[in-house]
């Protein structure tokens, strides 16, 4: 399957990065929101960490115009008819997915690819909306999807074998590190992550330790790259919540449910970076 042009459904922070890291490898793209405005600041997104690239000396100026000039906003979904992959990248709820995925398959042409960005809904049931449920898989990128190199290119029981080998390739293209994996809670990642950063967020209260001595303990003693706090910081507490969730409807695990601090934070609006204050506070 040749993938020349691709729509990305959703431009937020995931969506955003996605479509970054496909225009700067030089493939079409066609960046769907559901305002004007919604989609203009995707775009600025995109422009502004391209600008941050060329300041640092990273990216060429005419680079920089050229993976621009590879970008066309739309609000209509009927604009995505002619992509060869549509990646949906909206928010993590699983009926806004499944509406959005049997309006889809009754646009694009039998051949595109539909792939799902989620980290942690069942890829099976978005499929089973469609019509065609072999064609389509999971490619999960990691956040900043400009930065992480890893993409999980996750298959159900349907999905056809073309279809995933088109998708594990095409992240290939675009510079990332993708892994196969068939579509389990939490997939590989996540399925690893969510309860030891959940079991490090327990210890908090249970060993009376600081956030930063915390950070600091598994910085030192485990050689982490970053701290479980500044982690949760910077993915978001209510992503990092989400997820939790979804793993503990499916697995009934007491370490994938979130912890009340957690889950107190999100109601709070306290959601790290994002929002200038989580665990730490943030300019």
């Amino acid at each position: 399957m040749e993938i020349r042009t691709i729509g990305v459904v959703g431009l937020g922070t995931m969506g955003a990065g996605i479509a970054q890291v496909c225009v700067q490898a030089g493939v079409d793209v066609v960046g769907r929101e559901v305002a004007d405005d919604l989609a203009e600041r995707g775009r600025s997104t995109i422009e502004r960490y391209l600008a941050r690239g060329v300041e640092k000396g990273r990216l060429a100026q005419d680079e920089m115009d050229a993976a621009l000039g590879r970008l066309r906003l739309t609000t209509d979904l009927d604009d995505l008819a002619a992509c060869d992959l549509v990646i949906e990248a909206i928010v993590e709820q699983i009926e806004a997915k499944k509406e959005l995925f049997a309006a889809l398959d009754s646009i694009v042409s039998p051949h595109t690819v539909l792939a799902t960005n989620t980290s942690a809904l069942s890829v099976t049931e978005i499929a089973a909306a469609t019509a065609h449920p072999e064609r389509v898989v999971g490619m999960h990128f990691f956040n900043p999807a400009p930065v992480l190199p890893l993409v999980e290119v996750v298959r159900t029981e349907l999905t056809d074998p073309a279809v995933h080998d088109a998708a594990y390739s095409f992240a290939q293209r675009i510079g990332k590190e993708p892994i196969r994996c068939s579509d389990t809670p939490g997939f590989v990642v996540n399925r690893v992550l969510i309860p030891v950063l959940n079991d490090a967020i327990r210890v908090l209260d249970e060993a009376g330790v600081t956030p930063e001595d915390l950070d600091k303990a598994m910085l030192h003693g485990t050689k982490w790259p970053i701290g479980p706090c500044a982690l949760i910081d910077l993915i978001g507490v209510d992503i990092h919540v989400h997820a939790s969730e979804a793993l503990w409807e499916s697995l009934r695990e007491p370490r994938m449910a979130p912890p009340p601090r957690l889950v107190a934070m999100a109601r709070a609006g306290l959601l790290g970076r994002k929002t200038g204050r989580g665990f730490y506070t943030y300019d």
